[in-house]
Formats: C-alpha cells, structure tokens, sequence
C-alpha cells in the first residue's frame, strides 16, 4: 500500500504534543489511528475531534512500562481495523538533571519509557507484521543523541539506545518491513513538564523561541510513512533552524 489513506496506525504518547499533532495529520490524510497515552480523557478528547473532522480513531490507556498494555495497543488495531500498518513509538520523557545528582530513579523511569516501551512495542508488533507479510516502525528519538551536552547524558544514552536498536532491526527485517527512526530537535511540547522546577525553568530558559511545532515532526513521521513500500526512509533529522 502506498501512501497515507487506509492505513491503520497506532502511536504511542498521542495524548500530547508530537503523538498528538501526528495522530491529527495521518487521520487528516486518511489513516485510520490507534491512539494509545497514560491520559484516558485526553485520548478520548482527541478520538473525538478527530471523529468529529471525518476521520477515524480509537483509543486505549497505554503505558509503554507494560508489555500488556502495549500488546492491548496492537490487539485493538487488528479487531478493530483488521491489521496494524505502522506503529509509531513516541512515548518518551526527558527527566534530565546532572549525573552527579544521582537520580536513580530517574534514570530508571526513562529506561523504562524511552527504551524498553519500544521493545515491548516490537515485541507486540512484530509477529503481527510478519505474519502479514509487511509493517513498519517508527522510532522517535531525539537530536539529543547526536549532539550529547551536559544534564542530558542519560535521556541521550537511553534515545541512542533506540537508534541503536532501530538499526540492528532494519538489518534484520528482511525485504518486507520498514523501520524509520525521527530525531526531532527543541520542539514546543509539554516534554518538560515533569522535571523539577529549577530544571524545567533552565531548560525553558534556555529554548527561548527557538523551539518549533509539533506539527513539524508529525509532517516528518508522515513523510516516511507515505513511501512506496519497497521505499525505507531510516533517518530523519527535523530540527529548528536556529538550533545549533
């Protein structure tokens, strides 16, 4: 199948920001999607404007920490909609802080999220898609992980742990699968929502009004999605152009 309409999508972390703008570009172009966040009102909210706009969408809670919950994601899809064409991994959260601070726990809940959420979306997708014969992973990590600083060495260890694991499954996919993986850089979401105050007020500080939409990214995502199937888009990189 090529291009965007018809194809059933799910994605994690919707509720918001990069999810969210993705899941309300592909349903605009014709995708059916499978929304899946922690937030069941937001998900609920979104399904219903999405509806409401002519598309189509269903939702469940998902926490990316939980393999069933991830398993649940991809079993929806298929009830629903008979297949799952794309999954798009974007559940994430950047708990940055200096090493020093020795933030174990921290450095735990984005192990937890940021990697092993996709590999328990692998595992949850990837029998589906070889069984149909075709699928595709998209794996939003973050430029973080090509330009390492100061505060983010776990958040970018745990992104290029990602990056890592999107490659080895490309070689492995074989002719039938496609696995892209989207570095976004300073995007305008609530990513900084949960770290400590000091931290987030530095951080805010320090995006200014360089940070771009959301909607950029989602147009990334949907470019690699909208390729002919033997055409593998593996890396973008979508950045403000006052990043440096």
């Amino acid at each position: 199948m090529e291009g965007i309409a018809g194809k059933v999508v799910a994605i994690t972390g919707a509720s918001s920001g990069i999810g969210e703008a993705t899941a309300l570009l592909l349903a605009e172009r014709g995708a059916k999607v499978v929304l899946g966040a922690r937030r069941p009102e937001r998900l609920e909210a979104l399904a219903a404007r999405i509806e409401k706009a002519g598309g189509q969408a269903v939702w469940t809670r998902t926490d990316v920490k939980r393999r069933a919950d991830l398993a649940a994601l991809v079993d929806l899809a298929r009830t629903r909609y008979g297949r799952l064409d794309v999954l798009v991994s974007n559940a994430g959260v950047g708990l940055i802080s200096p090493i020093d601070d020795l933030r174990v726990e921290d450095w735990e809940e984005m192990i937890d999220v940021n990697f092993k959420g996709v590999l328990y979306g692998i595992a949850a997708a990837l029998p589906v898609f070889r069984q149909q014969g075709f699928g595709h992973f998209v794996n939003t990590v973050s430029t973080a992980g090509l330009r390492v600083v100061p505060l983010q060495g776990v958040y970018a260890a745990t992104k290029n742990a990602v990056r890592t694991l999107s490659e080895g499954l490309r070689q492995e996919a074989g002719a039938d699968l496609r696995v892209t993986v989207v570095s976004p850089g300073v995007t305008r979401t609530e990513f900084t929502d949960p770290m400590a105050p000091e931290m987030k007020a530095r951080i805010l500080d320090s995006m200014g009004d360089i940070a771009m939409p959301p909607e950029a990214v989602a147009r990334a995502i949907a470019y690699a999605v909208e390729q002919p199937s033997g055409v593998d888009v593996g890396d973008i990189v979508v950045r403000p152009t006052a990043q440096a």
